[in-house]
């Protein structure tokens, strides 16, 4: 299993987010989470790269495990996120970088490659997320969509395991939409694990082979992707409707 949670409760302050979430998720799936706002998607999405740390249960991902009746250190945290990348909805580009600077400062930083390595790297991801004509340009200077690419492209770099997705087609028109549904379905033939927080049920359907549905922090129903035209919960259900 590339992600294994078992009986996890994520709590802010005295209020409980998540209630004994337990799934799993195979090397190379596309796991898709939706449910309404506050249903505890983005928390549980966060828990996977321990941006929230869980105050019980248990996190296997990517290779490294977590048993959360104590707080794990954090060089430990910083390992796990090396191998679990994540592409936040507010892009979080640096403004006074261009777009290969973006691109190559973490994997030099926090890997240790040379310029030159990363440099080589990043015309990889440039080429294959069609941005090689913005390599210089600076965010300000790019659209929603080329943003967004970019944001991908650089948690590309780090080679993860685990690419993990917080909204990534919001506020995006159609046509860019179609272009970050293409580009994650393209990542799903090179065995990465992707999970997906998305509200749209048509994005869901195009991308996901395993989906969740969450209401009020808890796991409605979880399964493949026929579980869109052959929901198992009314709750799944009446959502798919709407």
């Amino acid at each position: 299993m590339s992600i294994h949670l078992k009986g996890v409760n994520c709590f802010y302050g005295s209020q409980q987010a998540l209630y004994d979430i337990t799934l799993d998720c195979a090397e190379g799936e596309t796991l898709v989470l939706l449910g309404p706002s506050g249903a505890g998607k983005s928390s549980l999405l966060r828990v996977l790269n321990l941006l929230e740390v869980p105050r019980s249960g248990q996190l296997a991902i990517a290779d490294q495990r977590f048993d959360f009746t104590q707080r794990p250190s954090t060089s430990v945290i910083r390992h796990l996120r090396q191998n679990v990348g994540m592409v936040f909805q507010q892009y979080n580009l640096w403004p006074h970088l261009s777009v290969e600077q973006n691109l190559i400062q973490a994997p030099c930083k926090v890997l240790g490659l040379s310029r030159s390595e990363a440099q080589t790297r990043a015309k990889k991801y440039l080429e294959r997320l069609r941005l090689t004509d913005y390599a210089h340009r600076y965010p300000l200077h790019l659209s929603g969509g080329q943003q967004q690419r970019v944001a991908i492209a650089r948690a590309l770099m780090m080679e993860p395991q685990v690419l993990l997705f917080d909204e990534p087609t919001a506020a995006l028109d159609p046509e860019i939409t179609g272009q970050v549904v293409a580009i994650i379905n393209e990542l799903s033939e090179t065995q990465i694990t992707q999970v997906i927080v998305t509200h749209e049920v048509e994005v869901a359907k195009k991308t996901a082979s395993q989906v969740v549905y969450m209401e009020n922090g808890r796991i409605v129903e979880q399964g493949s992707a026929e579980r869109f035209t052959h929901p198992q919960t009314q709750e799944f259900a009446n959502y798919l409707s709407h």
